[in-house]
């Protein structure tokens, strides 16, 4: 039997693994971009919640552009906001996000232990 062969009716090549024929696949190259923190927690958030989502990314090849594309738009709202306000609002809004995080619990409810921390969220 023949290592390699391929089929003209749907144009894939084979290899044999044992007794079978198994289909040579590979994914598409990706070209290697720096992914920042914005769209690492894009990726968390797909691969967690948007499972279809994250798995079509993957499989065309296109998820790591797609992230790098989200952590920019990120980037650029968040120095858009600090040029208009002059960042301290953003500062604020990264500060009263630490407490939460700090103060949360694993099922992602905020402790009552130092007060209403949500009340500086959103631009007040």
């Amino acid at each position: 039997m023949d290592k390699y062969i391929y089929d003209e009716k749907n144009g894939l090549w084979y290899e044999l693994q044992g007794d079978y024929y198994l289909p040579c696949l590979k994914l598409p190259e990706e070209v290697e971009v720096h992914i920042g923190v914005w769209g690492q927690h894009h990726r968390r958030y797909l691969k967690e919640h948007r499972k279809i989502a994250y798995t079509r990314l993957l499989t065309s090849g296109k998820l790591n552009s797609y992230l790098a594309d989200i952590d920019r738009q990120a980037l650029n709202g968040t120095n858009i906001a600090k040029s208009n306000t002059g960042g301290a609002s953003i500062q604020k809004m990264n500060t009263d996000w630490l407490v939460i995080q700090d103060n949360s619990t694993p099922d992602g409810s905020l402790t009552a232990a130092g007060g209403d921390y949500t009340a500086g969220i959103g631009g007040s």
